[in-house]
C-alpha cells in the first residue's frame, strides 16, 4: 500500500487530476447511482478549499507587510493595472464578438427572489462596506477585500514589532501554507466527485436551446484567455507568453473550472506562485486582490447578456453606446464578489443603459443560471487563471526592466 501510493504521489499533479476526472465521467456515465457517495469528495474538496483560504491570505499578508522592509519594492501597482487593462480588453473583445455574432434569446419567467443592484452607485458602495465590514466576519463570510485591509492594516501595525513576533507570524503563514500542500494533494478525488456532479445533473439538457448562446461566450473567453492575454503578457515581457499562458490553464484553470469559486482556488494559485518562484510579498496581496477585482471572465458574461438582451427586443445599439458598455461591465466586474450571484446578477444594471425593464432583465437573468453549468465553469477558469499569469507577467517585466535573465514557466 506504501509503495502504491508513494506511486501515486511521484506522478504530478495536473495528470492525477486528469486521472480523477476520466473517473468521474466514466462512473458518472456508468454507475451513476451506485456511484452517488463520490459527491462527498467534491464538497469536501471545495469546503476546505474554502476553509483555509481566508486565513491563510488574512496571515500571509499580514506576515509580508510586517517583514516588508522600507525600500523593498513590490509589483502591486503593476499588477492593478495589468487587472484592470485585461478586464476592460475582455469587455471590449466581447462587444465586437456581439456585433459579429448577434444572439437572439429564448426568454421565459422571470427569475423570483433576486435582488440585483439598483446602480452602479450601489455596487461601488458595496464593495467599500466591505473594505471596513468587522475582521471576524470578514473571515467567517470570506470576504477578500476585508481580509486584505485588516491583514494590511495590522501589517503595518507590526512593523516595528519584535523579531520574535514576526518570527510567530512567518511561522504560522508556513504551517498555512503547508496545510495548503495537503489539501492540493486531495484534488483529483475533489475534481472526481466535482465531474460527477457536473456531467449527472439534470440541468445539461436545458442547455441545448441556449446553445449559440454558450458558443459565443465561451469562445469569446478563450479568445481573452489565448490571444489578448498573450498579447498583453509579450508587450510586457518580450519573451514567448504561451509558456506562462499555458502553465497558468492547466494548472490553476482546471481547478477553477470545476470549484467554479475564485475564492476556493486562491490556495492553489498561491501554491503555483511558489512553484513559479515569484516574490511572496508581492503575491500574497496580488493573488486574493485578483480574486476579486480581476474579473475578466465576468466582464464577457455581463457584455455579451446584455448586448443579447438589447438585440432580443430589437434595440439598436451604437460603437460608443457599445463602449462605455463595456467601461461599466469592467466596473461593474470588479464589484462582483460584493453582490449576491456574482456576475448573473450585475446584468440588470448593465442593460439599464439601454432602457431595458427590470422584469424582462430578470428574465435574461434566468437564462445565465440556465448556462451557468458551463459559463459560470469557464468564467471562473479565466478570473482565476489570470490572476497568477498577470502577478508573473508583472515580476517578469520588471526583471526586464532590470537587465536580468528570466525564464517564463516553471524553473524546474
Amino acid at each position: 500500500m506504501g509503495n502504491l501510493l508513494s506511486k501515486w504521489n511521484s506522478i504530478s499533479l495536473v495528470k492525477r487530476i486528469i486521472i480523477g476526472l476520466i473517473a468521474g465521467i466514466l462512473l458518472a456515465v456508468f454507475l451513476p447511482t451506485q456511484a452517488k457517495p463520490v459527491l462527498i469528495f467534491g464538497s469536501l474538496f471545495v469546503g476546505a478549499l474554502k476553509a483555509v483560504a481566508p486565513i491563510l491570505v488574512f496571515f500571509l499578508v499580514m506576515s509580508a507587510i510586517a517583514q516588508h522592509k522600507s525600500g523593498q519594492q513590490t509589483n502591486i501597482k503593476s499588477i492593478v493595472n495589468l487587472y484592470l487593462l485585461g478586464t476592460f480588453l475582455a469587455g471590449l473583445a466581447a462587444v465586437i464578438t456581439s456585433f459579429i455574432f448577434p444572439v437572439t434569446l429564448v426568454l421565459g419567467e422571470s427569475v423570483q427572489g433576486m435582488s440585483p443592484p439598483e446602480g452602479l452607485v450601489e455596487v461601488i458602495r458595496t464593495l467599500l462596506l466591505n473594505v471596513v465590514d468587522n475582521p471576524i466576519k470578514a473571515l467567517f463570510n470570506g470576504n477578500y477585500i476585508g481580509i486584505l485591509t485588516w491583514g494590511i492594516v495590522l501589517g503595518v501595525a507590526l512593523k516595528n514589532a519584535s523579531d520574535s513576533t514576526k518570527s510567530v507570524l512567518s511561522n504560522f503563514a508556513d504551517a498555512l501554507g503547508k496545510m495548503v500542500g495537503w489539501v492540493i494533494n486531495f484534488a483529483p478525488l475533489g475534481i472526481m466527485g466535482l465531474v460527477f456532479d457536473a456531467v449527472t445533473t439534470s440541468g445539461l439538457g436545458a442547455l441545448a436551446s441556449y446553445g449559440r448562446l454558450v458558443v459565443i461566450l465561451v469562445g469569446c473567453m478563450f479568445f481573452v484567455a489565448l490571444v489578448i492575454n498573450p498579447i498583453i503578457v509579450y508587450v510586457n515581457i518580450r519573451k514567448n507568453p504561451y509558456p506562462l499562458v499555458f502553465t497558468c490553464l492547466r494548472k490553476s484553470g482546471i481547478t477553477a473550472f470545476f470549484t467554479r469559486s475564485s475564492a476556493a482556488n486562491i490556495p492553489i494559485n498561491m501554491n503555483l506562485c511558489e512553484e513559479l518562484e515569484l516574490d511572496r510579498d508581492t503575491y500574497s496581496v496580488s493573488i486574493p486582490l485578483g480574486a476579486t477585482v480581476n474579473m475578466s471572465g465576468a466582464a464577457v458574461v455581463i457584455t455579451i447578456m446584455s448586448l443579447a438582451a438589447a438585440h432580443t427586443l430589437g434595440i439598436k445599439v451604437d460603437i460608443p453606446t457599445a463602449i462605455i458598455l463595456s467601461i461599466v461591465s469592467a466596473i461593474s466586474a470588479c464589484g462582483t464578489s460584493g453582490v449576491a450571484g456574482g456576475s448573473i446578477l450585475l446584468i440588470p444594471l448593465a442593460v439599464s443603459l439601454f432602457g431595458i425593464p427590470n422584469d424582462v432583465a430578470m428574465q435574461i437573468v434566468g437564462v445565465g443560471f440556465i448556462i451557468g453549468v458551463i459559463q459560470d465553469s469557464c468564467e471562473t477558469a479565466l478570473n482565476s487563471s489570470t490572476d497568477v499569469l498577470f502577478t508573473a507577467t508583472a515580476e517578469y517585466a520588471k526583471k526586464r526592466k532590470e537587465g536580468k535573465d528570466f525564464v517564463v514557466g516553471i524553473n524546474k
